[in-house]
C-alpha cells in the first residue's frame, strides 16, 4: 500500500511526507493563514499600544509575519537537528505578553523612549531563547518538575492578569477620552457576540474564522457609529527590510527572570502542540522517534525566538489552532508547511499592512482578546480539570493562585522590598510561577487513592480538614 492510499485510509488526504501540487498547498495555507493571521499579529497590537509604541507598530507588525514564516518554514523543512519536521505554525503566544510589557514598563519607568524600551524587550528575550534551547535537551525531565498542574496554574494566572487589557480596550484604550462611551461598549459587546455565534457553528472552519470576523463585524459598527479614526499611509514605508537589532540590545534581570518563567511554561506548551499534531498527522507519539521529533520542534522554537528577538520581534513558539486546520482539510503535509512559510514572509514585506490592523478600533480588538485571554485561562482551568486534586494539589492552587492573582489585583504589594525582588514578584507569573514549583518541590506526595483524590474534589473542605 502506497504511503498515499495509507493516508487516506486514515482519514488523511495527504500524510506527512506527501507533496501536493502547489495550487492544493497555496489553498491549504490560505486557511492556515486566516486561522492564525489575528493571533500571529494581536501581541504586536496589544504591547505597542499598552506602551505607547504606536509609531513602531507597523514595523512590529511585519516583522511578526516575517519571522513567523522563517519558522514555520524551519519547523516544517527540519534544518539538522532544527524542527519538528511537520506543519507547525509559529506566532507569539499569549503567555509572554505580561511579561513582555512588564519589561517595557521597567524601561519606561527608567526614563527610556521606544527604542530603549524594545532594546530592553528584544535582550531580555533573546537571551530567554537560549534557555528554551537549552530546557529542550532535557524535556522528560523538565516534565517531571513542571507537572500538568504548574502549568494549568501559571497558564490561568496568565489569563487572569491579560483579561485587564482586553476588557481596557473594549471601554475605548488606556488614557481615551470617551473611556467608557456606550457606543464602545457596543462595539466591543457585539464584537463578542459575532464570535461567540460562530464558536456554536457545528463547521470547523466557521469557528477558525469567529476572531477574525468578530473584529471585522466591530469595526464596521464602530465606522457606522463615528467612532473609528481613520489613520494615514503617510511615511509607512513601502517594504520592511529586516535589520538586526534595530531598536539596540539592552539587558536587566528584573525583567529576564519572568521571561524565563513563561519560556518554560511555553515549552511544555510546544510539546502538547506537537504531540496533537502527532495524533492528527498519524505520528508515533511514544517512544526514541516520537521524544526525538519532540526535543527537534521544542529546539526549533528556542532557535526561532533567537531570529524573532534579532530581527524585532517577540518570542515565538507553535500555535495550537493550526491544529484543528490541519483536521478539517486532511492535509498533514510538511511540504504545506514550507509553502505556507513562504507566504508569511511575504506579507511580513509590506509594512503597510501593519499600518492598515493598527486602525482597527480598540474596543472591537478589546472584544476579541477579552475572549482569546479567557479562553487562554479556561485551558489552564481544562488542565486543572484534568488532574485528581486532592489536599497536596488543592494547597498549591491555592497559594498559587492567591500569590498570582493577588499581584494582579494589588500591584503595589511589594512596593517596600528591594528592587530587583519588587520588580521580579510584581510579575503575576513570576510570583505564582514560583509558588507553584517550590510548593510542588517541597510538600511532600500523598498517596491517595482515586476515590479520596475525586471526593476532595466534591468536598475541598474535608479534605483540607483531613488529618488536622
Amino acid at each position: 500500500m502506497t504511503d498515499k492510499v495509507a493516508g487516506q485510509s486514515s482519514g488523511l488526504i495527504y500524510s506527512l511526507e506527501d507533496k501536493p501540487p502547489l495550487a492544493h498547498s497555496v489553498y491549504a495555507s490560505i486557511q492556515h493563514i486566516l486561522a492564525s493571521f489575528v493571533g500571529l499579529i494581536t501581541p504586536a497590537l496589544i504591547i505597542g499600544a499598552t506602551l505607547g509604541l504606536h509609531e513602531q507598530i507597523p514595523y512590529l507588525i511585519s516583522m511578526a509575519l516575517m519571522v513567523s514564516g522563517v519558522g514555520t518554514f524551519i519547523q516544517a523543512r527540519r534544518v539538522g537537528p532544527i524542527g519538528a519536521g511537520m506543519l507547525c505554525v509559529q506566532g507569539t503566544s499569549f503567555a509572554f505578553l505580561g511579561s513582555v510589557i512588564a519589561a517595557g514598563f521597567i524601561a519606561k519607568s527608567n526614563g527610556g523612549g521606544p527604542d530603549e524600551i524594545l532594546s530592553l524587550i528584544f535582550g531580555v528575550c533573546f537571551f530567554g531563547a537560549f534557555f528554551e534551547i537549552f530546557l529542550s535537551f532535557y524535556i522528560e525531565k523538565l516534565q517531571q518538575v513542571i507537572t500538568p498542574l504548574v502549568s494549568g496554574i501559571v497558564i490561568t494566572i496568565i489569563g487572569v492578569s491579560l483579561i485587564q487589557v482586553g476588557v481596557t480596550d473594549l471601554a475605548g484604550g488606556h488614557g481615551a477620552e470617551t473611556f467608557g462611551d456606550p457606543k464602545n461598549l457596543l462595539v466591543g459587546a457585539t464584537a463578542v457576540v459575532v464570535i461567540i455565534a460562530m464558536n456554536c457553528s457545528s463547521n470547523l472552519l466557521v469557528r477558525l474564522s469567529a476572531i477574525f470576523v468578530g473584529i471585522g463585524v466591530g469595526w464596521l459598527l464602530s465606522l457606522a457609529l463615528g467612532t473609528a479614526e481613520m489613520g494615514s499611509f503617510d511615511g509607512v514605508a513601502l517594504v520592511s527590510i529586516p535589520i538586526p537589532f534595530k531598536y539596540g540590545f539592552s539587558f536587566d534581570w528584573m525583567a529576564f527572570v519572568p521571561v524565563c518563567i513563561v519560556y518554560v511554561i511555553t515549552t511544555l506548551e510546544t510539546a502538547g502542540d506537537i504531540t496533537a499534531n502527532c495524533q492528527i498527522s498519524q505520528q508515533p507519539i511514544k517512544g526514541k522517534a516520537y521524544f526525538k521529533r519532540l526535543r527537534s520542534g521544542i529546539l526549533g522554537d528556542g532557535v526561532v525566538s533567537v531570529i524573532a528577538s534579532t530581527f524585532n520581534a517577540f518570542p515565538h513558539t507553535t500555535i495550537s489552532q493550526n491544529n484543528g486546520v490541519i483536521q478539517i482539510t486532511g492535509i498533514a503535509s510538511r511540504h504545506v508547511g514550507m509553502v505556507l512559510g513562504v507566504m508569511l514572509m511575504l506579507l511580513g514585506l509590506f509594512p503597510a499592512i501593519g499600518a492598515f490592523l493598527q486602525m482597527i478600533p480598540k474596543p472591537a480588538l478589546g472584544g476579541a482578546t477579552i475572549v482569546l485571554f479567557g479562553t487562554v485561562a479556561a485551558a489552564g482551568v481544562k488542565i486543572l480539570a484534568s488532574e485528581h486534586l486532592c489536599r497536596r494539589k488543592l494547597l498549591i492552587m491555592a497559594v498559587s493562585f492567591g500569590f498570582g492573582i493577588g499581584v494582579t489585583l494589588v500591584p503595589n504589594v511589594f512596593a517596600q522590598l528591594p528592587e530587583l525582588a519588587r520588580n521580579i514578584l510584581s510579575s503575576p507569573v513570576t510570583a505564582g510561577g514560583f509558588a507553584a514549583i517550590i510548593l510542588t518541590l517541597v510538600l511532600p506526595e500523598e498517596k491517595h487513592s482515586d476515590e479520596e483524590c475525586a471526593a476532595s474534589v466534591a468536598s475541598p473542605d474535608a479534605v483540607l480538614a483531613a488529618d488536622s
